[in-house]
């Protein structure tokens, strides 16, 4: 078999045979098949699509192109959720304690934020001792003992994948529906849970930016993970806003703990809640309604709450930062306020993500150091009512010189209208 022969096949929008994607990731992970023959394949897939089977048959290839972690000692208990990337999500930090609170068991690998979208293992560094890193014995006992552990990426997982990522990244050919799915399936896939919810984000601070890219992508995913034997569902949500008020590490993490206990914006929790349930339905074997009461249970009674602070303390982190979260370092506040009387009719979420960047909460690079403190208090959001003056928005940041330009940034992202706008829905679409 040839690798020429395999992007002429493709070139010519012909399907490709399970024996040539398996040869070709097998090949491409070996370094047998060079950079330059990979990319052009991709380009081909980016022009001519791939069949449903030939994604699925890609994204096995790529799962298996590394380690894999074995969670069948969980049998079909074990679940794992993945957001497509947004700005303010924290989800992550208030659906698997909740999830773990039922019985589920949720042994996660998050990833650190890099440019406008924030990300999970960062928030939790914020906690003083939480470790990020677990052996993978010390991982799988304690999912074992408390039902939930989340750690960095680590091992070596996906490959093919990481390969094939950093060829799409330089040559135009991440936009390609069966490339994103294969790749985020892959690496869902290799890290073993038996079932997978997806958070498929849409809008301005999403990669896909509409609701038809979303559907087809979340689709196509639950696909891929049903024909490689796994149970999943996806959740089509809004993300032209900011999730919850909170954008930044610390302050992210305060606002979960505030979810846990009751409080906190009713958007956040409710979009929670609808993750834990679906969760709870694959993992649990539940009704959905009976999956939603017990959710709502789980957070009204404090278990989640409780859950959290056993997972974050059997993982070294203090969990006294969690029941009084004052404790955690308050960087100088700045308060953003509005240019005009009116009402809030747009924000671009991407760019107060990008805002929060510049204060010190994300990062351009991956070598780049966190402010832990830095981030942005969200005050009002599309819908809200403003006079001129009033504060809608507070900066946290260490880097007083950076105000200025964090201000501008928000002040350009949000827009002030005369009329109030429609309700904006959270939750588009369901995809089981």
């Amino acid at each position: 078999m040839r690798m020429y022969d395999v992007i002429r096949h493709k070139r010519m929008g012909l399907a490709h045979t399970e024996q040539e994607l398996r040869w070709m990731i097998e090949g491409f992970t070996a370094g047998s098949i060079p950079d330059y023959q990979m990319a052009a394949w991709a380009m081909a897939v980016c022009l001519n699509g791939m069949t449903r089977s030939e994604t699925a048959i890609l994204t096995d290839a790529m799962m298996r192109s590394g380690d894999t972690v074995d969670l069948s000692r969980f049998g079909t208990r074990s679940v794992d959720k993945h957001s497509t990337g947004g700005v303010g999500d924290k989800t992550s930090l208030i659906v698997t304690p909740i999830v773990a609170a039922l019985g589920g068991k949720v042994a996660k690998m998050s990833g650190r934020g890099l440019g406008h979208t924030g990300g999970t293992v960062d928030k939790l560094e914020s906690i003083p001792g939480y470790r990020t890193e677990l052996s993978p014995e010390a991982f799988l006992s304690q999912v074992e003992r408390v039902g939930l552990a989340i750690i960095g990426q680590s091992g070596n997982l996906a490959p093919a994948d990481k390969k094939l990522y950093a060829l799409r990244d330089v040559t135009a050919t991440v936009d390609s529906l069966p490339l994103i799915a294969s790749s985020i399936m892959s690496k869902k896939l290799a890290a073993g849970a038996h079932a997978i919810v997806l958070d498929v984000k849409v809008g301005s601070g999403a990669f896909m930016k509409t609701r038809e890219q979303g559907e087809a992508l979340a689709r196509q995913m639950v696909e891929i993970a049903t024909a490689c034997g796994r149970q999943a569902a996806a959740l089509v949500t809004n993300m032209d806003v900011p999730l919850g008020e909170a954008v930044g590490n610390a302050l992210e993490v305060q606002e979960a703990v505030s979810i846990l206990q009751g409080g906190g914006d009713p958007k956040l929790r409710a979009l929670c809640e609808a993750l834990a349930a679906e969760m709870a339905v694959l993992c649990l074997g539940l009704t959905p309604n009976a999956a939603t009461r017990q959710v709502t249970e789980a957070v009204d009674s404090g278990a989640a709450f409780r859950q959290m602070c056993r997972w974050v303390e059997a993982q070294g982190g203090d969990p006294a930062y969690l029941t009084d979260p004052s404790r955690f370092p308050a960087a100088p506040a700045y308060a953003v306020t509005a240019p005009v009387d009116g009402y809030i009719t747009g924000m671009d979420a991407e760019a107060i993500g990008v805002a929060a960047v510049t204060l010190g909460a994300g990062r351009a690079t991956k070598e780049e150091a966190i402010d832990h403190a830095a981030g942005i208090r969200i005050i009002k959001k599309i819908g809200d009512q403003v006079k001129k003056g009033d504060p809608i928005a507070t900066l946290y940041t260490n880097h007083a010189g950076a105000v200025r330009a964090a201000t501008e940034a928000y002040l350009a992202a949000v827009t002030v209208g005369d009329t109030a706008p429609k309700a904006q829905e959270l939750i588009y679409s369901v995809i089981r």
